[in-house]
């Protein structure tokens, strides 16, 4: 049987004008039909046989331009323009940073990742509440070219096992308890290798792209403590970060978020510098914050989820909003004390 779309062709070639058109149309696959469909280059939903990555942007008709910036450029004009504004305050650690203090430290934390081993287009993973080492990772991930993946706190077992293979974390970071969350003792049932491993060189069965484990709070066996990484970043690594700079476009991957896994397995959405802060400029641009001479957020959702990271993070680098954070998980209680106390 002949195909429509060459029954078309014969049909319509009277007509001059779609010469060339069906020019393109007549493909070997026309004449061959019983090939598999991937062979005769029909769109199916198995794999291409030569699959290819092509870049575009769909957008409606605007007045308003998008900022061709990353992530890392983005913090540092806000750091610039506000070098002693308070970026953050985390209310249950005590701990308040001003922008040009936040800089400072993703900087040298940024190149402690670089003396890890971590290299642009790594995966690190990032599993916790809303603590200031979330935002820390956050900023000096993109400032390093490596890619950020936000890992549900809650997560048990099975699903962060599944997550950091997905996507092949080449890094963790995350505190060794929060509430009933044993965080270190997972990875350890996951990782039993991480016991006899010297922090940087893991390998495991289960995991075989991780490579290191960041603890926030005690030394563990096998893993590098936070104050390790920010050592590590000496001026070496300071000076690879400032060359690395200029081989970063904002239409590099920097984030992947993870679907709630309501249907089926989990699946990750891979976000660019692009994404995420045209996302935060136009929420801004709805809610006040460019004509606002100063925003403080009272923000008690996760840092893990969209709504966190974005609203949150991104949108203190893009506008320079303070961002406060009553606690490390949701306390209705500590929310309303933020906003009095902080407003």
């Amino acid at each position: 049987m002949i195909p429509k779309i060459a029954l078309c062709s014969q049909t319509l070639r009277s007509n001059s004008g779609f010469s060339r058109y069906f020019k393109l149309l007549q493909r070997p696959w026309t004449h061959h039909p019983a090939l598999p469909a991937a062979s005769r280059g029909i769109h199916v939903d198995s794999p291409p046989i030569i699959p290819s990555l092509i870049t575009s942007y769909a957008h409606g008709t605007s007045t308003t331009s998008l900022l061709h910036s990353t992530v890392g450029d983005s913090l540092l004009r806000t750091v610039e323009r506000f070098p002693d504004r308070e970026a953050v305050a985390f209310l249950q650690d005590g701990v308040r940073k001003t922008f040009a203090q936040l800089q400072k430290d993703v900087d040298q934390a940024a190149a402690g990742l670089l003396a890890l081993g971590l290299q642009k287009g790594d995966r690190l993973g990032m599993w916790g509440p809303n603590t200031y080492e979330w935002i820390l990772f956050q900023f000096a991930t993109a400032r390093a070219g490596i890619i950020l993946v936000s890992v549900n706190p809650a997560y048990q077992l099975k699903e962060v096992e599944f997550t950091l293979r997905k996507v092949g974390c080449k890094a963790i970071v995350c505190p060794t308890e929060f509430r009933t969350q044993k965080y270190c003792d997972m990875l350890r049932q996951i990782c039993p290798e991480i016991e006899t491993s010297t922090p940087g060189d893991i390998r495991s069965a289960r995991l075989p792209d991780l490579r290191s484990v960041i603890v926030v709070g005690s030394r563990q066996p096998g893993m590098f403590l936070l104050e390790d990484v920010m050592q590590a970043g000496s001026s070496q690594y300071m000076q690879q970060l400032q060359d690395l700079q200029r081989k970063l476009s904002f239409d590099d991957p920097i984030n992947i978020q993870f679907t709630s896994g309501t249907t089926g397995a989990p699946k990750g959405a891979t976000l660019s510098h692009h994404n995420i802060v045209n996302n935060a400029y136009s929420v801004g641009k709805r809610v006040g914050y460019t004509w606002r001479p100063h925003t403080r957020i009272c923000l008690p959702v996760p840092l893990y989820h969209c709504f966190g990271s974005v609203g949150g993070g991104i949108c203190m680098a893009v506008h320079g909003v303070s961002v406060v954070f009553p606690s490390a998980g949701y306390d209705g209680k500590a929310n309303l004390a933020a906003m009095e106390s902080e407003r």
